[in-house]
């Protein structure tokens, strides 16, 4: 396994020179040259030799060769295809194992088929493209699949998202839809000095434990078309028919309805957000009403 000095920025560059090739932003491509920063982020994956892991964007191997290190079964999802070959290349001996697949292509688009092929893996792992780090994460919750445990880098911005509390400015959508699936901790800030190129944005690991009580409603589609209605406007109230006791109980999601414009003692009103901050949906409400579990209305 002959890999390229992942420390040294001058390094890298001159690797991908001498293999005709260079960084390609459209893909968000940034390396981790932190020693320290990768050892402590695998070590928060908590594998081992029969460990099952997923990396998303492995680029030239940096955390593949320390995730394959400590005996793992690996399959990482890379789009560029000159990165694909210099994998092949480096880490031809795990491959003839078996102990590495590589997917080639959009992860967005390859990653259902590789589940439906071999189900869901204990662990998931990635410094993820910024422009797509907050759907993947989303798009995997909304099928129904996490992971025992799973370790990201992500944009400072999003990871403060994904772990935001109820009554703040961070706390939105994806926050909820995150935390309702798994219990979220950050783990580590990278300044941008830590990568290669140097990205303009601070980035921020965080580490998300699969929740053993989920989907906590018998609805759970539902409950996610709900939620993500819920921060569509900049102005919306939640209206709770006369009908209701409060909690809701056994009524349905059809009872309830939302509005732009309505004054009623029974309703809730949806702060303004900006779409770079949005807000939670119900940022003055009791905490009882945060959460899908006590929703009883979900679970009709």
């Amino acid at each position: 396994m002959n890999c390229p000095d992942y420390n040294s920025p001058t390094e890298l560059k001159n690797f991908l020179e001498s293999k005709g090739m260079s960084m390609q932003k459209k893909f968000g491509q940034n390396f981790l040259i932190n020693a320290q920063a990768r050892k402590k982020i695998i070590d928060a994956l908590d594998i081992d030799e029969t460990s099952k892991v997923w990396e998303v964007g492995p680029g030239l191997g940096a955390m593949t060769a320390e995730i394959l290190s400590r005996g793992a079964e690996l399959t990482v999802f890379e789009i560029d295809r000159g990165f694909i070959s210099i994998l092949k290349e480096i880490f031809s001996d795990y491959i003839d194992n078996g102990k590495l697949n590589i997917v080639e292509g959009d992860v967005l688009k390859t990653w259902k088929k590789v589940y439906q092929e071999k189900g869901i893996p204990d662990r998931f792992f990635g410094n993820l493209p910024y422009n797509i780090s907050a759907t993947i994460i989303a798009d995997m919750i909304e099928n129904k699949v996490r992971f025992e445990k799973a370790v990201v880098t992500v944009q400072k911005e999003v990871a403060m998202r994904m772990a935001a509390k109820q009554n703040t400015e961070d706390y939105s959508s994806f926050s909820i839809l995150c935390q309702w699936a798994y219990t979220v901790k950050n783990l580590m800030d990278l300044p941008g000095g830590n990568f290669w190129p140097r990205p303009n944005v601070d980035s921020r690991t965080v580490v998300m434990s699969r929740k053993e009580e989920f989907p906590c409603c018998k609805n759970p589609d539902s409950f996610m078309k709900l939620q993500r209605a819920l921060f569509v406007s900049s102005a919306i109230l939640i209206v709770r028919p006369p009908f209701f006791s409060a909690p809701p109980s056994h009524q349905g999601l059809s009872h309830l309805r939302m509005h732009s414009s309505v004054s009623q003692d029974s309703s809730i009103r949806m702060p303004d957000h900006t779409p770079s901050r949005q807000r939670g949906p119900l940022h003055n409400a009791p905490e009882s009403q945060h959460c899908p579990c006590h929703h009883e209305a979900l679970h009709a």
